[in-house]
């Protein structure tokens, strides 16, 4: 069992009453886990342990590092939030509920379980950014123990850190966890591919390290010679950044030089610019592989100088240039904070573009739409390629790789991306679908009467652009659903004899009890085919003469076409002359079953469930219709089913067959279209007369390749 002063040893940042708190927790969780065990077979604590020790690196507070310790117990113990709040604080209670998991149960999906804990956590770290830092640090821990786990689940955990959270990592500019987050999915991801490379890299650093010092060395002598004062250290690119760049460049290992880089660290920011013209100076740059983020700082706040230089033999080699603060922020990021307490500028810009970005994360959530959607706009946020452009005023904006004319407006603010009218590029009038490149200068012009434009959706790649496009659109909708639903309401209302300016305010007051939703939801509901507007009209009717919501006297005539405010059950496929009854379904509108369908048995009690309804005379159109026909196997039996079918004016929309071995006899089932009951009776006679037809009969829907009698 670990004792806490594993990590103890890592705390003597803190006071020693916060230690002592920090002990207290450790003692908690200890307590709580105790019994449980990782599926390693270690006992459960060292898990919480471990993420603890990783955030005493960072120097984190004493409330981060006990809700590091107790970020499990509350998921996996009986300890509720309230206790945690009371036993030590209500700031640790909240980054323990911040990093745990909703109840899944709650979920129809796990796919719709996971976006939702998604969302849960990165808003709660739009309010406190420790709860990120927690995460990540947990993250990374059971990514160094997943070797214990079922091959499935360390693909999809793998997976999902990939996709999420090191991106996330290298979002907040902690570039050593993004490294190894990125190597470990890469090492359970494709096992045999990293083994393969990572011999290869160990060979390549043995052939290759007379070369690298011999660089390295070559590079101090010219910093010296030019009176700047620096250090200078080989560093080699990881796995993952390897891997893909044979990918995304089509090259074996053998062709990808630049696996080792320099990293040269100054004293300030006039010495990089010297240090670059030094490194020009003693070997020729590679045109157009400069990149100059200490002008332009990346999103995350990373500075640096970034140039490629051709090395001897011709090698291509990597150097990076910057001061020693903005190295610290480098690896770091936004635990620097924490880390570092100084009044570093670069730290306060960290935080400042930390803070921005979560900021964002509100705005996205603002827009509406669902958890998996709330999903995919970070998603496309997080991606770390970046377009840095410029305002009419100078202020520098970054954007994701693709991004617009329409995702600048956007990110200027809300308002502006909702009235833009129309833009200009580098003081050109240009279409607002114009990909942006680096150092652009974009103006919006704007227009109170201008509204976003449904085709914007198509090309917008920003998450906050593409969520307040959607939030309008489905409000859009709404108002326009409501309205056809207003209309739909009243014209049912007329035809059931009742007046819409006369039905009273306590009728609609009732509707909305029963059904839990405003006016303007219902009508939108019947806009969008949701509920009935006739049901609808019965129903205030019905409040109206003081009735419970019974059902009326009066049949609705049933076409079968009516599109998605009528369906027709899959599971009795009701066709012309079958006695029919319909029932109201969530979302889904009226739905028309057989009188007898087994599958509606449970609501025939329930008469604010179900509607009277009947078909329309002199119907027209074809049905989809079930039969089972057992027949004897012999050759051509098919073809003679399919031309009796057709010759009773009916098609076949599908046929399926079962067979057993040996057996003189053949099931095949039918799905034929038919006008009506009647239609059907004459195909079954027709069929029942051929010899080889030894039974056959109409089936209900056919589930899992066997048919069930009606």
């Amino acid at each position: 069992m670990p004792e806490i002063d594993e990590i103890l040893s890592e705390l003597a940042y803190l006071k020693p009453e916060d230690a002592e708190q920090v002990r207290r927790a450790f003692e908690f969780s200890r307590q709580a886990h105790s019994g449980q065990f990782r599926k390693s077979g270690e006992a459960y604590i060292h898990h919480p342990v471990a993420v603890a020790g990783i955030l005493a690196q960072w120097h984190l507070d004493p409330q981060a590092l006990m809700a590091a310790l107790l970020h499990d117990v509350v998921e996996d113990t009986p300890t509720t939030k309230t206790q945690i709040g009371e036993l030590f604080g209500k700031s640790v209670a909240e980054l323990v509920d911040g990093v745990s998991k909703l109840d899944k149960l709650e979920f129809q999906t796990e796919a719709h379980a996971q976006a939702e804990n998604f969302r849960k956590m990165l808003l709660a770290m739009a309010r406190d950014v420790r709860v990120i830092l927690i995460k990540l640090a947990d993250r990374l821990h059971n990514m160094r123990t997943l070797g214990s786990m079922a091959e499935e689940k360390r693909h999809r955990i793998a997976q999902e850190t990939l996709d999420i959270y090191a991106p996330i990592a290298n979002r907040l500019g902690l570039n050593s966890i993004y490294q190894e987050l990125e190597d470990l999915c890469f090492q359970n991801l494709h096992p045999n591919r990293y083994k393969v490379l990572d011999k290869a890299v160990r060979t390549a650093r043995g052939n290759r390290k007379e070369v690298v010092e011999k660089v390295r060395i070559a590079i101090q002598d010219k910093l010296i010679a030019s009176n700047i004062h620096a250090t200078v250290s080989g560093r080699e690119k990881h796995l993952f950044s390897i891997y893909k760049k044979m990918q995304e460049k089509s090259l074996a290992f053998s062709e990808v030089f630049d696996i080792y880089g320099f990293r040269v660290l100054v004293d300030d920011i006039p010495s990089c610019y010297l240090a670059l013209g030094a490194m020009h100076g003693l070997y020729k740059p590679i045109p157009g592989k400069f990149k100059d983020y200490l002008a332009i700082p990346k999103a995350n706040g990373y500075q640096s100088l970034h140039t490629t230089l051709f090395g001897p033999f011709g090698t291509p080699i990597e150097i990076q240039i910057r001061t020693q603060e903005m190295h610290k922020l480098a690896e770091a990021g936004v635990a620097s904070h924490w880390l570092y307490k100084s009044s570093d500028t670069g730290i306060n810009e960290v935080q400042q573009k930390t803070h921005q970005w979560l900021q964002s994360l509100l705005e996205i959530q603002e827009g509406g739409g669902d958890s998996a959607e709330f999903l995919e706009h970070i998603k496309v946020d997080l991606f770390p390629d970046e377009v840095y452009v410029f305002t009419p005023k100078g202020k520098i904006l970054s954007l994701p790789r693709g991004a617009t004319a329409v995702d600048f407006a956007y990110a200027v603010h809300t308002d502006v991306g909702n009235h833009c009218s129309a833009v200009k590029v580098n003081g050109e009038l240009m279409p607002m679908r114009t990909q942006l490149r680096n150092g652009d200068q974009v103006e919006v012009l704007t227009s109170p009467n201008a509204s976003p434009n449904p085709a914007w959706i198509n090309f917008v790649v920003s998450g906050k652009a593409r969520a307040h496009i959607r939030h309008y659109l489905r409000t859009l909708h709404a108002e326009e659903s409501a309205q056809l639903g207003g209309r739909l309401l009243d014209q049912a209302l007329r035809a059931l004899g009742g007046d819409p300016a006369k039905v009273q305010e306590k009728c609609w007051e009732r509707l909305f009890k029963e059904t839990g939703k405003t006016r303007d939801e219902v009508l939108t509901d019947i806009g969008l085919g949701k509920r009935l507007n006739v049901v609808v009209a019965r129903q205030l009717l019905a409040q109206e003469n003081g009735q419970q919501m019974q059902q009326p006297h009066g049949a609705i005539a049933i076409r079968g076409s009516e599109g998605v405010a009528v369906q027709l059950a899959k599971c009795c496929h009701p066709i012309p002359g079958d006695p029919i009854i319909g029932f109201i379904k969530s979302d889904q509108g009226l739905v028309i079953h057989t009188h007898d369908c087994p599958s509606i048995r449970h609501y025939r009690d329930d008469p604010d469930k179900w509607l009277d309804v009947e078909w329309e005379p002199g119907l027209t159109k074809m049905f989809d219709v079930n039969i089972k026909l057992i027949v004897l196997n012999q050759r051509g039996v098919l073809a003679k089913l399919a031309a009796a079918i057709a010759d009773e004016g009916s098609n076949i929309d599908n046929v399926a067959m079962e067979e057993e071995d040996g057996s003189q006899y053949t099931t095949i089932f039918f799905t034929l279209q038919v006008e009506q009951r009647m239609h059907l009776a004459r195909i079954m006679r027709a069929l029942r007369r051929l010899p080889e037809v030894v039974r056959i009969m109409r089936v209900k829907n056919r589930k899992d390749g066997r048919a069930q009698t009606q």
